[in-house]
């Protein structure tokens, strides 16, 4: 299974669309993880006509889809345990809130967004995955996004994608 994960897309503020890059993803996969910052409505629904979409909510967007979507949530697939958030707040990084999250149930990868910084580690046995931003870099070199392949709940990888 192929999930494509993004976060802090931003849009219309920050683009027009998703860009190539991503769009061929979104077309390959079989399910999208967004970890907040659609910004609207509008970019929700345009992505769920890729797929299938979980995501949470993130600070930017608007109300109504603040009504739509949780703060956080759990995802199941192919016996993998995945927690998203979105990772805003006050006091420590965006990861260790990212990190705390969870620490109430057991999972396998936490993704988060925010800090539109591409981010792949470990923390005490849980990896922490930020996939950066398609549409607004900030101060980084490059736009991205991740995969995620799933075999079962003890084989699967994810990577960056990264774009200019």
């Amino acid at each position: 299974m192929k999930i494509t994960i993004l976060s802090d897309t931003h849009l219309p503020k920050k683009g027009k669309g998703f860009p190539d890059d991503l769009i061929n993803d979104l077309k390959e996969c079989e399910c999208i993880i967004h970890a907040g910052d659609f910004q609207t409505v509008d970019t929700y629904n345009r992505l769920k006509e890729f797929g299938e979409v979980t995501g949470v909510a993130g600070n930017v967007d608007e109300e109504k889809l603040k009504d739509i979507l949780p703060k956080k949530i759990t995802l199941l697939v192919n016996g993998m345990k995945i927690g998203i958030v979105h990772g805003d707040g006050s006091g420590k990084t965006t990861e260790k809130r990212a990190e705390e999250a969870f620490s109430d149930e057991p999972v396998d990868l936490v993704v988060f967004g925010h800090s539109h910084i591409p981010y792949l580690r470990y923390h005490q046995g849980v990896l922490l995955f930020n996939p950066g931003s398609p549409t607004d870099k900030r101060r980084q070199p490059m736009y991205s996004h991740g995969v995620l392949t799933i075999e079962d709940e003890s084989k699967w990888s994810i990577q960056h994608k990264f774009y200019s």
